[in-house]
């Protein structure tokens, strides 16, 4: 069986999928448009480009980065079948395309249709749609699924194996004032804290014990930070009640929680004593969470949300239901 898996791969979680399906001996293949560079051949070329953004709503680079997919499923041939993550960044002309390639087409969102808009992708395009976003499976009738643990399950380790009371790493964005009133809060209980902001610009009003850098921080970098604290800090979008990587990082750490995301109370896994849920304006942390253990989960309830069980619901329908 031949499966090729499309998407772009930013932060390093989808080559996992692709990782799973070659450990069941299947013949997968993954295109990372996330991988593909285009360079100007001249300046004059980057100014045309600009100036066809703006005037006519074309961007170049696209066009090159949606051609480079159809040249490599060129390469690759016909598949059985096809999965896109986020599918909302290819145009319904290419995503046509890429179906002739295939005897199933099928679709994950991980980002919520509120953010990223998918109508325009509903008719008759994909064979299946998979969604994390519990609001899209209601309004739309998409398969539910959530993302997945990725990694095999770390060890508990004891309180003074840690350096770090919390952990966060942050994109720059709307999530900035969660962020630093969380921080803050964690000053006022005296727990110290790892929190780590990327983007190209920093912003303004940081807390000083939040840390800037423009560079992205790898899955492998990420092991290190993670294993040297002992709760984790999930803020979601506005709008998004799909759980991030970040809650199954936690399952798979046996690490706590602390989020903003308030769906999560309604998953099998859900535990007061390891996940506290916090207002987003108003985030009410006490030092008494930190104190006591993490409570491991039941086995069968956790390898729900590992890859393997992930694989074999979207690409086989054998899965145990999420």
């Amino acid at each position: 069986m031949k499966i090729c898996l499309i998407s772009f791969d930013h932060w390093e979680y989808d080559k996992h999928i692709v990782r799973a399906l070659k450990d069941k001996n299947i013949e997968a293949y993954h295109i990372n448009t996330g991988k593909f560079k285009y360079k100007y051949p001249t300046p004059f070329h980057k100014i045309t480009n600009f100036l066809s953004k703006v005037v006519f709503k074309r961007n170049i680079k696209k066009i090159k980065q949606q051609q480079y997919i159809l040249k490599e499923l060129n390469k690759l041939g016909t598949q059985d079948k096809i999965l896109v993550i986020n599918p909302e960044l290819i145009p319904v002309a290419i995503h046509k395309k890429i179906k002739s390639y295939t005897k199933e087409y099928i679709a994950y969102l991980y980002d919520s249709s509120k953010r990223y808009p998918i109508d325009h992708l509903l008719d008759n395009i994909f064979d299946k749609i998979l969604s994390f976003d519990s609001d899209d499976v209601a309004q739309y009738g998409f398969s539910p699924i959530s993302n997945y643990i990725y990694m095999d399950k770390k060890p508990l380790q004891q309180p003074n194996e840690v350096t770090y009371g919390a952990f966060m790493i942050l994109s720059v964005d709307e999530r900035l004032q969660t962020l630093n009133a969380i921080a803050n809060r964690l000053d006022t209980i005296n727990i110290n804290y790892n929190f780590m902001l990327v983007g190209k610009h920093k912003p303004t009003g940081l807390n000083t014990n939040i840390s800037y850098q423009r560079d992205i921080i790898k899955l492998d970098r990420l092991d290190e930070y993670m294993s040297n604290a002992k709760v984790f800090i999930d803020i979601v979008r506005v709008n998004q009640t799909g759980l991030s990587f970040r809650v199954f990082d936690a399952l798979c750490y046996q690490k706590k929680l602390i989020t903003t995301n308030k769906t999560i109370k309604d998953y099998d896994f859900y535990n007061p004593n390891n996940i506290l849920i916090v207002d987003a304006d108003n985030p009410i942390i006490e030092a008494s969470f930190f104190e006591t253990p993490y409570e491991p989960l039941d086995e069968n309830i956790y390898y729900k949300y590992t890859i393997d069980n992930w694989v074999n619901t979207v690409f086989f329908d054998k899965g145990d239901t999420i």
